[in-house]
This record gives structure tokens, C-alpha cells and sequence, in this order.
């Protein structure tokens, strides 16, 4: 018995190793696989590279930077420094690239000691821009802050418009390892600076990018005259890409509500909104602009729909705007400086603080509005108990300006202390429909008018038809001649016969 159960004991074994043999196999040829992948996908990508600069078509290259966030969930330096040694031959350029990624610099020079090559800019700029994602990624920012400034060191006498795009995204990062390492306001003279010469290279990605990057430091560092100021003197490339459009729109959004002017603001903000992709990798833009929406929204004395603050993406991040809602809506003063005091942090944070304290009049114009719509005749004390103002002086002086805004349709008598409200007025024997209709006309004609512009053509197709034509044109020369020398009129009367 002692026997029988031992061997069984040693069967048990061998195939507990066996099958884990067997799941390390499987992990090691997983791997594999991944790697080989992502070397092909690599490569795959700068033969596109190398495509775009034969054609100098910019399509192209906006194919490989859509592979950016797959490849960078992916990317591992063996495979990165694979293909590094593999494009840069002899240069030395590879070997600094290599030290970053902590790769062995020996062993890989042993395989291409007697390999030259010229590398293309746009396959360099590629590269680098994949070992700044890396570095990122694993939070060495220090190597990346040198690497990036290397790399746009780099960029700047080169001057081809295949780079256009690439460039845009280097310059991104850059500004990116800055503001993780709280040196944002170093690099904004080599920001305008930048942006001076793709202006003047026409260069619209790399230009919209860094004016973008320039209103971000300026709101980083609360210098909205100068953000103001350089909105004045520079202009947003109309053949831009979406994103950058929506983030440019975002930030003008901004600075006319600070500018009081809520009314451009709600336009801008909108526009952001639509132009934002709808998906999970934009969720923290979409709740910077719904944030700033719903605030301007409230300023201008409209209440945001209840559907908003279901949304999965901004449910959580909506909360403490929708207790301010909650109190402009019914007009409550207690209840909004509630809200103000329990998220009076978040708010800072959001930068929205100054904009949520100008609500306190939009509260007690509501709170008024709702009264005259209740009562026709009330006294002011009962107005002062129902706000919870201070006095009745209070309550007449804000009375009275509504009346003057036109927030209220009432009178108010000094003498007796009381507000009698006028009868309700037709809503459709104003303005106020036609302007509705008018503002939705408006952005149905710019979005046709956006959708016109975006239309791609294929290259050089007008000479096709050109030579079409031509050939046509041709064919009745020759119809014509053989009419005019009479070599069709035996069959003709042929046919009459």
C-alpha cells in the first residue's frame, strides 16, 4: 500500500510540473508573439513614414499616429531598441537612444559595426516620439525632459512638410514633461518662438498645437490678458484637426466668460462639446467643458437638462455643480451658500470658483422671478424672509434692478412696500422664438459649411477628366470629317430606300 500511494504521489507531481512547464510555454510563446507584433507594427509604420514623404501626402502620416495608443500599451524597450538598431545602423544618435531605454549599447553595435544608412528625418522624429512615450509612461521624466529637448532641438532648422504632424505631437511632450516637473512657464518664450516660424511655415497642425500649448501655460499661471492678448494677435488655422479645434474652442470659451461675455462663451463651449470625440479616452476634457458649460449655461439664466448629469462619463465629476443647479433653479441663497462652502475646494481647483461666485445674483433673481410668478402683490418684508436677505433695503434695491433687467415684469411701490407683479405677457409675441430658431439655423448652415471644407478629392482626378474630354472631343472631329466627306450618305439612302 505504501508503495502504490508513493507512486501515485510521484504522478501527482510530474504532472503538476508538466502542466506548469506547460503554462510558462504558453506565457514565453505569448510574449513572443506580442513582441513580434509590435516590431512588425513598428516597421509596418515607417514604411508608411517613408511612403508619405514619396507621395508628401499627409494622410499617411495620420495613419501612424493613429496607432499611437495601441502601440503604447504595447511598447517595451527590447522591442523599441530592435528597431532602433535596425533603422540607425552606425549612428550615433542610436546609441543615445539606447542608454534611455537602459538597453546594452555593446551587443547591439556588434550587429551593425559594418551597416550605414541614412535615416529619414520623419523615421528619426517617429522613433523619438515612441521613446518619449516610453519614458513617460514609466515616470522617468528627468531622461525625458533631456531627450525631448534634444528632439526639438532637432526639430527646429528642419523645415519639410512631412513633418508637419509629426512635430506636433514632439512638441506636445514636451510641453508635457515640463508641466509634470513644474517648469511650465521655462519653456514659453521657445513656445512662441515655435510658433512664430510654423506660422510662418504654414505648418497648420504644429501651429494650432502650440497655440493651444500657450493658452494652457498662460491658464496654468492665471495670465489671462496675456492669453486675451495673444488670442488677439495670432489666428487658428482652418485646416487644423478636429481635436485641436475643439481644445482652441474650449479655451476661447474660457476667456469670454471671464470676460463677462456668456453669450460667445456658451457658443465657443458648445462647439467644444460636438467636436470632442464621445468616448472614454476623452472622458477628462469632456468634464473640464461640461463643467464650464453648465456654469455659463446658469449665468445666462437657463437651468441645464437633468439627462447631463446622468451621463456615465460625467455623473461623478457633475455632483457638486448639480447641488448649485439645484439651488439657482428654485433660487434658495441658504442652500447655494451651502453648496459654495462643501465644494467651495473642488471649485478652485476646477478653476470655476470666481465664475460660481458671480450665481449669487442669478439665485436671488430666480428666487424673485419665481415670487412675481406666485403672488401678484407681495410685500417686501415677506420678499426679504423668503431670500433671506439682511433688510428690506436689500430687498427693495434688487427688486428694483430686476425690474430694470427685465428679469420681472412687476412695479414696486417705495411708499407702501410692496411688489405688484403684471399680468403674464404672450411668450409668442416677442423675440424670443425667432432667435431660438435663428441660433439653430445658424449652426446647422456652419456645420454644412465645416462638412463642405473637410471634403477630400482625389489627387490630380481633374485631369482624367480632362484627357476624357478631350479624347471625346477628338472622336467628333472625326465624326465630323467623315459627315463632311460624304462617306456615310450610300447608307443613308440606302435606308430611305
Amino acid at each position: 500500500m505504501v508503495n502504490t500511494e508513493q507512486k501515485q504521489d510521484k504522478v501527482e507531481h510530474i504532472d503538476a510540473m508538466e502542466v506548469e512547464e506547460d503554462e510558462t510555454a504558453k506565457q514565453l510563446r505569448l510574449e513572443k508573439e506580442a513582441a513580434t507584433s509590435l516590431f512588425n507594427d513598428l516597421k509596418r509604420n515607417c514604411s508608411l513614414l517613408e511612403r508619405a514623404v514619396d507621395t508628401i501626402e499627409s494622410r499617411f502620416t495620420t495613419r501612424v499616429l493613429r496607432t499611437l495608443p495601441s502601440i503604447r500599451r504595447r511598447l517595451t524597450a527590447p522591442v523599441l531598441a530592435q528597431v532602433i538598431n535596425e533603422y540607425y545602423g552606425s549612428d550615433e544618435r542610436k546609441n543615445e537612444l539606447l542608454q534611455l531605454l537602459n538597453e546594452n549599447v555593446e551587443s547591439m553595435d556588434m550587429d551593425t559595426n559594418d551597416k550605414t544608412s541614412s535615416i529619414l528625418p520623419e523615421i528619426d522624429i517617429y522613433l523619438h516620439l515612441n521613446v518619449l512615450i516610453y519614458l513617460m509612461d514609466n515616470n522617468e521624466l528627468e531622461k525625458g525632459l533631456r531627450l525631448a529637448n534634444d528632439t526639438v532641438d532637432r526639430l527646429v532648422p528642419l523645415n519639410r512638410r512631412t513633418l508637419d504632424l509629426l512635430a506636433a505631437r514632439i512638441y506636445f511632450y514636451h510641453a508635457r514633461f515640463y508641466e509634470l516637473t513644474d517648469r511650465l512657464a521655462e519653456i514659453r518664450p521657445m513656445q512662441l518662438a515655435a510658433h512664430r516660424t510654423a506660422s510662418l511655415r504654414h505648418d497648420d497642425e504644429t501651429q494650432a498645437t502650440l497655440l493651444n500649448l500657450l493658452l494652457r501655460n498662460y491658464f496654468v499661471h492665471n495670465l489671462y490678458d496675456q492669453a486675451d492678448k495673444l488670442l488677439s494677435k495670432s489666428t487658428f488655422p482652418e485646416n487644423a484637426g478636429n481635436n485641436q479645434a475643439a481644445r482652441y474652442t474650449y479655451y476661447l470659451g474660457r476667456i469670454k466668460a471671464l470676460q463677462l461675455d456668456y453669450t460667445s462663451a456658451h457658443t465657443y463651449l458648445t462647439q467644444a462639446i460636438r467636436k470632442a470625440p464621445q468616448n472614454n479616452v476623452t472622458a477628462g476634457f469632456q468634464q473640464s467643458v461640461n463643467k464650464f458649460f453648465l456654469v455659463v449655461q446658469l449665468l445666462m439664466g437657463e437651468i441645464p437638462e437633468r439627462s447631463l448629469f446622468r451621463q456615465p462619463v460625467l455623473k461623478k465629476a457633475l455632483v457638486p455643480y448639480l447641488h448649485i443647479t439645484q439651488a439657482v433653479r428654485v433660487g434658495d441663497l441658504n442652500k447655494f451658500q451651502e453648496g459654495l462652502a462643501q465644494f467651495g475646494d473642488v471649485f478652485k481647483k476646477d478653476k470655476t470658483y470666481t465664475l460660481i461666485l458671480r450665481l449669487r445674483h442669478n439665485v436671488i433673481k430666480t428666487g424673485i422671478r419665481m415670487i412675481s410668478l406666485s403672488y401678484s402683490k407681495i410685500s417686501l418684508r415677506d420678499i426679504c424672509i423668503k431670500l433671506h436677505l439682511d433688510s428690506e433695503e436689500d430687498a427693495q434695491f434688487i427688486v428694483a434692478k430686476a425690474i430694470r433687467d427685465g428679469v420681472i415684469d412687476a412695479t414696486l411701490d417705495h411708499n407702501r412696500g410692496y411688489m405688484k407683479s403684471k399680468e403674464i405677457v404672450d411668450i409668442y409675441s416677442t423675440n424670443e422664438p425667432q432667435s431660438a430658431f435663428h441660433q439653430r439655423i445658424s449652426f446647422c448652415l456652419n456645420l454644412h459649411n465645416d462638412a463642405v471644407k473637410a471634403m477630400r478629392f482625389p489627387l490630380d482626378a481633374h485631369r482624367k477628366e480632362l484627357a476624357t474630354a478631350e479624347a471625346a472631343r477628338e472622336r467628333e472631329k472625326e465624326l465630323a470629317q467623315e459627315i463632311a466627306e460624304g462617306g456615310d450618305m450610300d447608307d443613308e439612302d440606302e435606308f430611305y430606300e
